[in-house]
């Protein structure tokens, strides 16, 4: 919207007044030329500061009111409601070109917000086509097969798949625009990718589609595996090294039982220090594919949480500009509130990655003060009234005690995620009661929703990170939210515990120390 010069903007925009002003002046009976002073309000649109649309907006308000005072050869009914008219579209037209720059400004805001995950995250990202030529890559991707960006725009997928593997390729590619959904590749088969040198490397892909425009485009988030193939060959071999130590080992004390007591105990030893051994290199495992399951559901969850909102954005974005009628407010105001809501929800996934982030990088720390906790929790619950779903009703009881010392800021964000939880998983209507008990030694609070509840087996996971509960697949979350309520109790010296039956509802309950003697 700002490509012109602000200056030339502003120069003409100060000729087209002088112009018209001196019109009105020469010909004071022509209402016409103050559409003149409608151009000058209209080319602040232009100008990305508001102050010039209000100035010259003011500016044309008052000459227009000033001419009503000239010589006319009109009657004064009739002047008057020439310059009433003409005040009332100059007023429009300021309205109009401020809400347009809001508009911009929050459409700009947005774009930053999802460039900015495009370009930074690890993964390789490619947008394909129907007919599987690449039209986006991130940085990633041209790190991670060699090519800069232009010379794989326009190119076919299979340009980056091994040759052997290209004849199929194209059949599950067809296949998949017939039946899309989003899912991983390869349902337990090892893939690989060829590098712009040719060389192949071992990668896990999850694809997801959209369709803009009646065009359907595929998205393929790319991980390179290398690494961690070579940490599991190694520790296949090292396994099977351990094992053919361990059978000639037992072999050996099989042939030499009859020695002497010193030289077994020595045998024994050894074989417990192998064992002990493949037992830590097993553990090692575990813990690389549990990595492994964590990155695969962040990969899931992201295809998914950000597939939903980015495509209201780009279909209530384009759908926009079709309606120039004043008539169609209505609608365009609809498809402005789907992109705030969405821009919304963006901000809100941002946000939980960026305090799960802070949280690893040991970025957070507790700031312990005294502070009067049952004024502090029944401001928390008026502020979330408002943003609560229709007619649900958030009822406070302190049954004892005021005053507590603890950390407020993470108090107030671990009351505003349970809160939240039980408001998203509860339905209109539903009452929430939030039930404190504040002693000498410690403060317990439980909030109680009448929503979905838990299952008995969901439950265990429900505090690693980007773990959902199967009855909550279809609603909005990044499954970080109780991860990260259960980091900050760990820095305020608390815990948690949940006590929840499925169709009946959840009661969460927190309890913290005083820290009234740090």
């Amino acid at each position: 919207m700002y490509q012109f010069s602000k200056t030339n903007i502003l120069g003409f925009s100060l000729f087209v007044f002088a112009v018209t002003a001196w019109l009105e002046f020469c010909f004071p009976d022509f209402a016409f030329f103050d559409g003149g002073l409608l151009t000058v309000v209209l080319l602040t649109i232009f100008l990305k500061e508001n102050y010039y649309t209000y100035i010259f907006g003011a500016l044309s308000f008052l000459f227009v009111f000033g001419t009503y005072f000239l010589d006319h050869n009109l009657t004064p009914t009739q002047v008057m409601f020439q310059h009433l008219f003409s005040m009332c579209l100059i007023a429009g037209a300021v309205m109009l070109v401020i809400f347009v720059k809001r508009i911009a400004r929050d459409k700009d805001s947005e774009e930053r917000q999802i460039n900015a995950l495009f370009h930074n995250t690890t993964e390789g990202i490619i947008l394909a086509n129907k007919t599987g030529e690449i039209v986006l890559v991130n940085p990633a991707a041209e790190r991670m097969f060699g090519y800069d960006k232009e010379e794989l725009l326009g190119r076919k997928v299979e340009e980056l798949i091994p040759q052997r593997y290209v004849p199929k390729h194209e059949n599950y590619r067809h296949g998949f625009h017939q039946h899309p959904q989003s899912r991983q590749m390869g349902h337990g088969r090892d893939l690989y990718a060829r590098r712009k040198d040719e060389r192949e490397f071992p990668v896990e892909i999850s694809l997801s589609y959209y369709q803009q425009k009646k065009e359907f485009y595929v998205i393929a988030f790319i991980v390179d595996i290398t690494v961690r193939k070579e940490a599991e060959k190694k520790l296949l071999e090292q396994k099977s090294q351990l094992e053919r130590i361990t059978a000639d080992v037992k072999k050996l004390n099989a042939e030499l039982e009859n020695k002497v007591e010193e030289r077994t105990l020595i045998l024994k030893e050894a074989l417990q220090e192998l064992e002990r051994s493949q037992q830590e290199l097993s553990e090692a495992l575990e813990k690389e594919k549990e990595l492994s399951e964590i990155k695969s559901r962040f990969v899931s969850m992201a295809s998914h949480e950000f597939r939903t909102p980015l495509s209201t954005v780009l279909s209530s974005a384009a759908i926009l500009g079709k309606y120039t009628q004043t008539d169609d407010q209505d609608k365009r105001e609809r498809h402005i509130n789907k992109i705030k809501d969405s821009v919304k929800h963006l901000n809100e996934l941002l946000e939980d990655f960026l305090n799960l982030g802070k949280l690893e990088e040991g970025k957070i720390t507790a700031d312990f003060a005294y502070f009067e906790a049952k004024d502090f929790l029944q401001d928390i619950v008026d502020e979330m009234k408002p943003i609560v779903k229709p007619d649900q009703q958030i009822e406070l009881k302190v049954t004892e005690g005021s005053g507590f010392t603890t950390d407020k800021r993470l108090l107030k964000n671990i009351m505003i995620n349970l809160l939240g939880n039980a408001a998203k998983f509860s339905k209109e209507g539903d009452s929430i009661d939030v039930m404190a008990c504040i002693k000498d030694e410690y403060m317990e609070v439980a909030v109680k929703d009448n929503g979905i509840g838990i299952s008995k087996e969901d439950q265990q996971h429900l505090f690693s990170s980007f773990f959902r509960g199967r009855n909550a697949e279809n609603i909005q979350g990044t499954g970080l939210g109780l991860h990260i309520v259960s980091r900050y109790l760990q820095l305020l010296g608390g815990d948690v515990k949940i006590d929840s039956e499925l169709g009946k509802g959840t009661t969460i309950t927190i309890t913290l120390p005083n820290k009234k003697n740090i």
